[in-house]
């Protein structure tokens, strides 16, 4: 399965349809380089398999189990095992609420960032909800704010029930890519 092991990028056309049509970042920022995040995304040059920010072979993203939906870039969701991601009692540990969180948000920032720009995380902070001794947890990330060189989100985890696990924010810095 090469280097994108546990991501699942599901991207068609037909899934990608309705990314313009929804609210969902704002396009009143006219020093953006890219212009507006929610058509840019629909085109997709960003989601093409050699985008570092989708590569996952050895990562923490796969150690985790995280499994990443980018069927609207805009907003990726994605799932993690809440087996192997445990603490003592058996119950989700917060810290991989967390890591799914920051995995979610930090992509969603490098996505909208664009070609030729990266998203590093500035701040993470989170509320751990309720207790999950098992299952499947799902996260989603929100834009809160996006502009030319901060991206926020929020990004709820819930689990199999559908009840928030996990409430989180993360800001990133989005800044031109190094050379060399």
């Amino acid at each position: 399965m090469s280097s994108l092991v546990a991501l699942l990028v599901v991207v068609t056309s037909a899934s990608l349809g309705g990314v313009s049509d929804s609210p969902t970042i704002p396009a009143d920022l006219p020093d953006r380089p890219h212009g507006d995040p929610s058509t840019e995304l629909a085109a997709n040059p960003v989601l093409r398999t050699d985008n570092p920010v989708l590569r996952t072979a050895g990562t923490l993203i796969e150690r985790m189990g995280i499994e990443l939906d980018l069927s609207d870039p805009a907003r990726p969701s994605g799932t993690m095992p809440v087996d192997g991601n445990t603490q003592p009692y058996g119950l989700l540990h917060g810290g991989a609420s967390v890591v799914l969180a920051e995995t979610l948000g930090s992509v969603a920032a490098a996505l909208a960032a664009g070609p030729g720009r990266i998203a590093l995380g500035v701040d993470i902070n989170a509320t751990h909800h309720r207790a999950v001794p098992g299952g499947v947890v799902t996260g989603r990330a929100e834009p809160l704010h996006v502009g030319r060189t901060v991206a926020s989100y929020e990004v709820v985890v819930t689990d199999e029930r559908g009840r928030r696990v996990c409430t989180s924010r993360i800001t990133c810095q989005l800044r031109d890519a190094p050379t060399g």
